[in-house]
């Protein structure tokens, strides 16, 4: 939560406009939006917990198309039974050239493996609550294909999920996302512009006419 509350102030740092919206709920409140700049600040979440502001379901939000300025998942596709569903709804509302921020777990990083230990050996979920770990790689696809360009990736958390007296700390600098246990990713909805096309008037076409030949005939 530490780490997270820094990462979201820096990537909020220049987000402007007039709605942010933070689909799930993630932690403690809204520790995520302490440092929004928009002049609105909405938790939604599908149950009523502290902080949210409206209930709904994330596949079919109720916002019309093109009307936010940002949109933060922190964690929210990794506790849905249809991701990309979720992130397609998230591009739909969003304005053009509106931020999108989006917190995930690192598969291919200790925290993954920590992951599959728990479900093979006592069946327990790891983290708390998360139904699957999405990886950056596959997370630009999906982006790709709803027209959403990343702007920025920051890794944060260690690679391996260990605490205790002898464990290591946990550095919550930004590193390079492969490096991390975890992801932060920023991007943008592209924007269409509009290209006027001027119709190509229909013109008579030419008719050559020969030239009279020349000759020596004389009238008498």
């Amino acid at each position: 939560m530490q780490a997270e509350t820094l990462l979201a102030r820096d990537a909020l740092e220049d987000v402007f406009g007039f709605d942010l919206l933070q689909i799930g709920h993630w932690g403690q409140d809204r520790f995520l939006l302490g440092a929004a700049r928009t002049q609105h600040a909405t938790v939604v979440a599908e149950g009523a917990c502290a902080g949210v502001s409206l209930n709904a379901q994330f596949s079919a939000l109720p916002f019309a198309a093109d009307s936010i300025d940002a949109v933060l998942l922190p964690h929210t596709l990794e506790l849905v039974d249809d991701p990309y569903a979720v992130l397609r709804e998230a591009e739909r509302i969003l304005r053009p050239e509106g931020s999108l921020m989006i917190c995930g777990f690192n598969p291919w990083s200790g925290w993954g493996l920590r992951r599959t230990l728990a479900r093979t050996l006592d069946g327990a979920v790891f983290p708390p609550d998360i139904q699957r770990m999405i990886s950056e790689l596959r997370l630009k696809d999906w982006m790709a294909l709803l027209g959403l360009d990343v702007d920025k990736v920051t890794g944060y958390l260690g690679l391996i999920p260990w605490v205790g007296p002898s464990a290591p700390p946990q550095r919550h600098v930004a590193r390079p996302s492969i490096m991390s246990g975890a992801y932060l990713l920023k991007a943008h909805k592209r924007a269409h512009t509009l290209t006027m096309v001027r119709p190509k008037w229909r013109t008579r076409p030419r008719v050559r006419v020969g030239a009279a030949e020349p000759t020596t005939r004389v009238r008498g």
